[in-house]
């Protein structure tokens, strides 16, 4: 990939924009519900290392092509220039259906916690989305309009 990446974050994105990462990552979301249904720490302590995992172990991606990849590349860009767009609230949405179905799950309504999760996911696409449109925005645009 091109480019120097100096910081934690960048070097964090870097492996995460790796499209295996990105997408086994968003599969696996529900993973967060498991140890809330089931009340165990070990399955907390579990999900939470996959995550965590998930965002290291792969290597950067030889390439900017694909969609998860620019998604992710557009998400540390929006990340670090924090603008109160749509994508703000589309991100927002996605976190407030997540934490339904967190609910969902500790109160055992498995229909409600999927419906939730799949929510917070359908969101999160729509996100990748606007983050992709977001970095071309930014890629295309002169220094002076407000990007880097």
């Amino acid at each position: 990939m091109p480019g120097t990446i100096t910081t934690l974050r960048g070097k964090v994105f870097a492996r995460h924009a790796n499209p295996l990462s990105a997408w086994s990552r968003w599969l696996t979301t529900p993973l967060v519900l498991v140890p809330v249904w089931t009340r165990k720490w070990s399955h907390a302590g579990l999900v939470a290392a996959w995550m965590v995992a998930n965002a290291v172990v792969f290597p950067p991606p030889k390439h900017e092509r694909a969609f998860a990849t620019r998604a992710m590349l557009g998400e540390e860009l929006w990340i670090t220039e924090r603008p109160k767009d749509a994508a703000l609230l589309v991100n927002t949405g996605g976190s407030v259906l997540l934490l339904a179905a967190l609910v969902a799950a500790r109160r055992h309504r498995a229909g409600a916690a999927a419906g939730a999760a799949a929510g917070s996911m359908a969101l999160t696409m729509y996100y990748w989305k606007q983050m992709v449109e977001y970095r071309e925005r930014a890629q295309a645009a002169p220094a002076e309009d407000g990007f880097r």
